[in-house]
């Protein structure tokens, strides 16, 4: 069994310090990972303060994670839009998580803005934005983080060292915008599968933001 890798915050390259938050967090996007999704979790899990799921986590795996865990579940949506039940003849959100699009929530100590989806890259298809969308939804989100925020939960990437070389996974400089604006300690951000050689975080030079790509899980202290 994949035993979990626990990250403490890097030491800076630069004289750009990062906030610590002195919590332990589980972040997840993208892929449903057999250490999770087993039925003997969270054996093998060390206690964490809350799970931030970075989009594009179908409604089931969010449902489980709830039933599993005794700590807040957050997530926002991705661009595939998956994270919803098939119940009956409709589709209904997940249950006993906490969605976070477009709010500011206050769980786990923690203050965590979320800003699901990605880009738009095609004509159709929900989960998507416009750069005025963006814009504009960003701004919202802004202001009502205006008291400051520990943590943006997103799920595309803010442009810089994580953006994806195709379009569809272009990063949205509007997330760049909002941590010049209200400095969080993290970025946690899903949507980029394929690493391309890069690293699975960085330090934002410009806010000292440390921005962690979320793809599968991973455990951290911040």
């Amino acid at each position: 069994m994949t035993q979990p890798m626990i990250q403490t915050v890097p030491e800076p390259s630069s004289a750009v310090q990062p906030r610590v938050l002195g919590k332990r967090i589980m972040v997840l996007a993208d892929y449903v990972h057999p250490f999770v999704y087993r039925a003997g979790f969270p054996q093998g899990l060390p206690e964490v303060d809350a799970v931030l799921a970075a989009g594009d986590i179908p409604g089931y795996y969010l449902e489980f994670l709830a039933t599993k865990l005794t700590v807040p579940v957050i997530y926002v949506h991705g661009n595939h839009e998956n994270e919803y039940i098939n119940e009956g003849d409709g589709r209904i959100p997940p249950r006993g998580v906490i969605a976070a699009h477009g709010r500011v929530v206050e769980e786990a100590g923690l203050k965590i803005a979320g800003w699901g989806g990605a880009p738009r890259y095609r004509e159709k298809g929900g989960g998507q934005y416009s750069a005025y969308e963006a814009r504009w939804g960003l701004a919202k989100l802004a202001w009502r983080a205006r008291g400051g925020v520990d943590i943006l939960l997103t799920h595309a990437p803010p442009t810089g060292p994580h953006a994806g070389s195709d379009y569809a996974h272009r990063g949205c400089p509007q997330l760049n915008r909002f941590m010049e604006r209200r400095h969080p300690a993290l970025l946690v951000h899903g949507h980029i599968h394929e690493y391309e050689g890069r690293k699975l975080e960085y330090l934002d030079e410009a806010t000292g933001a440390r921005v962690i790509n979320a793809y599968g899980y991973r455990v951290l202290d911040v």
